[in-house]
This record gives structure tokens, C-alpha cells and sequence, in this order.
């Protein structure tokens, strides 16, 4: 057995792990940071993400939109220290209905008054609308444009239905690549001193109630780490790993994939937003498909409604579309590669017809789709988990079901805070475990039916 000693050992070497390591390392200054992780940093769920980022957020309170405020201001930072080199644009998200307008403008006003930014309403004309431009963030609106004239809106967005009545342009929004982002923060993070232990964590032991050291089984045998301070940030593994600490966690796990294929005809324009459809969706079939799907008990589903939400948006320099739908419950068991519905591909690219309908020109022959995906791990709220655990030492950075990236910098830079003990932020004791032992924060939440999870 191998000892060595450390200032902080972090548990996970995904997007939450690289930013808190480089938030107490690179601007917190912390030396002799351990960063373990049993597979190579950024594979295991942050590279599986749509890559997008938002502060479009319902309440209760303006939490999540000042959490996501604070994480947008520290990506644009760094994009400025880096040109940009995750390539962090603000294309914005448009969110789009036939069905749903009253609904999706009280979300706009909502959003927009928790903090998001100003709302900006087009009825008659939209001559003070600037359009997103494919790259960059800079001198750029924020807050939304709401759209609620049909002519309008084919006016500015001609790519998508005839039938969408009103639309909402989210601006402080958009999507970079989560791998360099990830490269990025973890290569300052080791320059600042943060070694890289490929390994699993085994056991973290205690003494009188604190930490005092962690366990890692390594290719070369197992290592001892002396130390005071241990960061569980093992995304979908956190559960498991809070264990160690004789901790339960109140994080479900959910599996998530999405699709990507080329789109040569440029069915999806390449500079369009990210784009989300609010209402449900019946699938496109002919006769023919109808009568043939309802014939059988296991294709008769294909014909009722889905589940509002389908989106996607235009990936890279090349024809990549991704597409994203959660139509069904996935397993809550951890199994790799994510299994999935082998007609996802079809049917997500049907669903998104409802919203961008040239897509139906790939009904005959669709292209060759890829699908990829990972966990979510998931509090009953889908709020973040952020801050030190009841073993005296310990701390957790994880349960981003659905917002690592986009959130990852505030996390990081929150959890620092806590380590460190700079100031906290406003929304620091909405993320610690211990809000659970709070009966009217329990019964608020679960009152709300918004979770914030597209």
C-alpha cells in the first residue's frame, strides 16, 4: 500500500469535479488537490450532455435563475481568458407552441421577472428584435423575445410550423462544447497543481466524526490518501459513493439518450437556436403505417400522444442535428452502455417534424443515426446538491440532472466557497442536503410541478 497525503481529495473527474478542483485550485489558490476518477476525466456522463446552457428557470424564488446567472457570468469570464476556446455562443433557446400560448407567455413573465432578464413582447412588428448570430456572446440581449403573432414569427424563424402560434426567444442561452470547456478547466487545474489519480475511491474513513483519510484501488495496488477534506462529485455514482460516508442520498438516477445524425439538406437551418416544441405530439404515419402499427400491442403505442418537449438544434461546422426526447421512463439502474427504445432514432426525428417540418423528408431514408447517453442523478425537486454533508470534512457536488454544464462554474465556485469558507451566495443553503430536514421547504416543493428539466 502506497501514502501520500493531500489538502482535499475530490471524488469524480466529470464536469462537477474538474470545475470545483479548478475553482479551489486556480482561484481559490488551494494546493495539494487529489482529482480520482476510475475512468478518463469527462467520459462518463459531461460529454453525453445536449451542451447547452439557460437561465430559463421556473420558481419557487429566483434560485435556479440566479444560480444559472452566476454560472453564465463565470463561462463568459473564462471564454474572455481563453478566446472563447469552447466556443460558447448565444443563439438562444426558442421555445415554440401551437396549442400552448397562455401558458408558455406566464412562463416568459415568470422567467423573466425571477431574474432572466427583460421581456420584450412582438405582436405587430418586430423592429426591435435582434436576430442571434451563429457564434460568439458578446453585446447580445438578454432576456426574451415573445412572439404571439403566427406571421411574425414565420417572418424571423420560416424553418418552423405554420401552426406555431406563439414563441418565446430565450437570449441569455445557447451551447458550447462541454469537452473543451471540461479540457479546459482541468488543464489550468493541473498547472495549478491538481494531480490526477485514475482510481476508485473504496473508503473514506473517519475519526470522531471526521475525515482523516480515503482509500483508492489503483491499477498499481491501492493508495492511502491522508487528508482532511473529501468532495463527492461522482455525478450518477453518488449515491454509492456517499455510502462510504454512511450517508443516504435522496438522488434518484435516470437514463438519458440523444441522437445525432447528418443532415445534408439542411432541414434544420445551421444557425438556428436551440428549438423546443411545448405541446404534445402525435407521430406523422401514413394510412398505411396506421393501420399496419395498430394491428400489433407492442407498435399500438406508436400511434397516441407523446409527451411534450422534443427539441434540437444544429451541431458544428459540419450537417450534425442533435435531437433530444424523454418520452418514457428510462431505468434507474446504472447500466453501460445506456440502454435505449431501438426506435428512438424514428421517432424522435418523427416528433421533431411537429416543429421543424422538413424533417420529413428523411421518412424514406433516414441517415445513419448515432445515439449516445448517460445518467442523470436527480433530487426529488431537481435542485443541485452543493455544500459540506453531516460527516464533519466531507462534501458533495452532484444531483445536476439535466444541468451540469450549464451550471458546473456556479457549482464549482459554490462549493469552493464552502470549502474554503469565503462568503456564500443568496442561493447557497437552497443546495445543501440538509434543506431536506426542513418541513415547509419539503411541502413548497412539492407543490410545484415545474422542475426545470426539459
Amino acid at each position: 500500500m502506497t501514502k501520500q497525503n493531500a489538502s482535499i481529495v475530490i471524488c469524480g473527474a466529470g464536469i462537477a469535479g474538474v470545475s470545483a478542483a479548478f475553482h479551489l485550485a486556480v482561484r481559490g489558490g488551494v494546493r495539494d488537490i487529489v482529482l480520482v476518477d476510475e475512468r478518463p476525466p469527462l467520459t462518463l456522463t459531461s460529454d453525453k450532455s445536449t451542451e447547452c446552457y439557460r437561465n430559463w428557470w421556473p420558481g419557487p424564488g429566483d434560485t435556479m435563475v440566479a444560480f444559472a446567472n452566476r454560472s453564465i457570468d463565470l463561462l463568459e469570464r473564462l471564454a474572455r481568458e481563453t478566446d472563447n476556446a469552447f466556443l460558447m455562443n448565444r443563439r438562444g433557446y426558442l421555445f415554440a407552441t401551437a396549442k400552448n400560448g397562455p401558458a408558455l407567455a406566464a412562463a416568459a413573465r415568470e422567467t423573466s421577472s425571477l431574474g432572466a432578464g427583460a421581456l420584450r413582447i412582438h405582436r405587430d412588428n418586430a423592429e426591435d428584435y435582434i436576430p442571434a448570430p451563429p457564434h460568439g456572446f458578446e453585446g447580445l440581449p438578454d432576456g426574451i423575445d415573445l412572439f404571439e403573432d403566427q406571421a411574425l414569427i414565420q417572418e424571423q424563424f420560416p424553418y418552423l410550423s405554420t401552426e406555431t402560434q406563439t414563441m418565446a426567444h430565450a437570449r441569455r442561452c445557447g451551447w458550447l462544447s462541454a469537452q473543451q470547456l471540461g479540457m479546459t478547466l482541468l488543464t489550468q487545474a493541473r498547472e495549478a497543481g491538481v494531480t490526477l489519480l485514475r482510481g476508485r475511491v473504496t473508503a473514506v474513513r473517519s475519526t470522531g466524526g471526521r475525515v482523516n483519510a480515503v482509500t483508492v484501488e489503483t491499477d498499481r495496488g491501492t493508495s492511502e490518501i491522508t487528508t482532511r477534506k473529501f468532495v463527492n462529485a461522482a455525478g450518477p455514482f453518488a449515491p454509492a459513493v456517499a455510502q462510504l460516508c454512511d450517508l443516504e442520498l435522496p438522488v434518484t438516477l435516470e437514463g438519458h439518450v440523444k441522437v445525432s445524425f447528418s443532415d445534408p439538406r439542411h432541414t434544420v437551418p445551421r444557425n438556428a437556436p436551440l428549438v423546443i416544441w411545448n405541446d404534445e405530439v402525435r407521430l406523422p404515419w401514413s394510412q398505411e403505417e396506421r393501420q399496419a402499427l395498430a394491428e400489433s400491442p407492442e407498435t399500438r403505442a406508436l400511434l397516441d400522444p407523446f409527451v411534450a418537449g422534443v427539441h434540437g438544434r444544429p451541431e458544428g461546422a459540419g450537417d450534425t442535428v442533435l435531437l433530444y426526447w424523454t418520452y418514457e421512463e428510462a431505468g434507474s439502474d446504472i447500466v453501460l452502455p445506456v440502454p435505449y427504445d431501438p426506435n428512438y432514432p424514428e421517432i424522435t426525428l418523427r416528433g421533431m417534424t411537429a416543429v421543424i417540418p422538413r424533417l420529413a423528408e428523411y421518412f424514406d431514408r433516414m441517415p445513419r443515426p448515432y445515439v449516445d447517453g448517460g445518467y442523470y442523478a436527480k433530487t426529488p425537486e431537481n435542485r443541485p446538491l452543493v455544500g459540506p454533508l453531516p460527516l464533519d470534512g466531507a462534501y458533495i457536488c452532484s444531483a445536476f440532472s439535466g444541468f451540469g454544464i450549464m451550471t458546473a462554474m456556479a457549482a464549482g465556485d459554490l462549493l469552493a466557497a464552502h470549502v474554503t469558507g469565503e462568503a456564500l451566495p443568496g442561493y447557497a443553503p437552497a443546495f445543501l442536503l440538509s434543506r431536506y430536514d426542513d418541513p415547509e421547504y419539503v411541502a413548497l416543493m412539492k407543490s410545484q410541478a415545474a422542475s426545470g428539466q426539459l
